[in-house]
């Protein structure tokens, strides 16, 4: 862990504009100030010369030990952690330590990823840890802005717009996959509007939502 804080301490380093991960998360609820945080699962896409693709081969998943975790049921259900994954999970400093290092310097992305960031920042700093520095993306903006007369909110509106299939949903490997899907049927309209984007250009894509909204 000493060598994870010396990192985190260096002067900011640029964001890698060649590798974003798509992430997701499991709660025990929907409160991400409050709730807690039960796993992370992220997948890379590599993008090289403007063109973007899944590493299936680069990819992250880990579920945060529960010491006290909870029956719920429907919330169970719902994810499919049960009691005993909960409690048999990876001790959250290392879980969260090892997500980090995943990582590193690319930029996070997620599908209404205001509640991954909470999440996973809210337990960082319970954890003692710092705030990496990683740019977020939220997706549902960028889409909205590239596909306007598209209909969608939910992830499952785009998914269904786009044919995307997934093995099962609200479980955060595959979850995060759908995303990963997602951005990629998102690049060719991204690509219209710069050739060879980066997270900034994307960024500022999806903020021009709020405008479009108004």
């Amino acid at each position: 862990m000493p060598s994870l804080w010396r990192r985190w301490r260096q002067p900011h380093q640029a964001t890698d504009d060649t590798r974003w991960v798509v992430l997701d998360v499991e709660a025990s609820g929907l409160d991400a100030a409050h709730d807690s945080l039960l796993a992370i699962a992220a997948i890379a896409v590599h993008v090289t010369a403007g063109h973007a693709c899944i590493v299936l081969a680069d990819s992250f998943e880990v579920v945060l030990r529960q010491p006290q975790a909870p029956p719920d049921r429907a919330n169970i259900l719902l994810h499919g952690i049960g009691v005993g994954r909960q409690r048999a999970g990876v001790e959250p400093l290392a879980a969260l330590g090892a997500f980090v290092r995943f990582a590193a310097r690319s930029p996070l992305v997620g599908f209404h990823a205001a509640f991954d960031r909470t999440l996973i920042e809210r337990h960082l700093g319970l954890a003692g840890l710092p705030t990496p520095r990683n740019p977020w993306l939220d997706l549902a903006p960028l889409a909205a802005v590239l596909h306007p007369g598209v209909r969608a909110h939910a992830l499952d509106d785009w998914m269904a717009h786009f044919g995307i299939r997934c093995a099962q949903r609200h479980q955060a490997a595959a979850d995060t996959l759908a995303t990963a899907e997602l951005l990629l049927h998102l690049w060719p309209r991204l690509r219209e509007q710069v050739p060879r984007p980066g997270i900034a250009d994307a960024r500022k894509l999806a903020a021009q939502r709020r405008w479009l909204a108004s």
